[in-house]
């Protein structure tokens, strides 16, 4: 089963063309190393939590939007050898600024448990039929 690489991260709403450019920029390379998807979403709905919420994690201020992204791998091998190869690869040295705080992104990589366009999931108690 694949592999997903989940970010958040807080966007200055000003910078979303920005954002999207910078985005757009890197999926070429992450698809070089391998990446089967890339899905950079901006926030239009969020609840505020009681405890905590999509913005609080990022400490978003009223003027920010929420991005939920994620990158997804074959397999988490895949992952861990492109990373380790991006870290040497000189276009990350010529991509735009990134235009938001990066120290406020949160990001981790996850082992899908389901996913309903594929069905290895109907093993483990689901079933695609009714």
């Amino acid at each position: 089963m694949s592999y997903v690489q989940g970010f958040l991260v807080a966007v200055p709403k000003a910078k979303k063309q920005a954002y999207i450019q910078s985005a757009q920029a890197a999926v070429p390379i992450f698809q070089e190393y391998g990446a089967l998807r890339v899905v950079e979403t901006w926030s239009e709905t969020i609840t505020d939590g009681k405890v905590t919420d999509f913005k609080m994690a990022v400490k978003a201020t009223p003027d920010e939007a929420v991005v939920f992204s994620w990158i997804e791998w074959p397999d988490q091998q895949t992952y861990e050898a492109a990373h380790a190869r991006m870290q040497t690869d000189a276009r990350w040295q010529n991509m735009p600024e990134m235009p938001f705080d990066g120290k406020r992104m949160v990001w981790g990589g996850f082992e899908p448990i389901f996913d309903t366009q594929s069905e290895p999931w109907a093993g483990a108690g689901f079933s695609s039929s009714t």
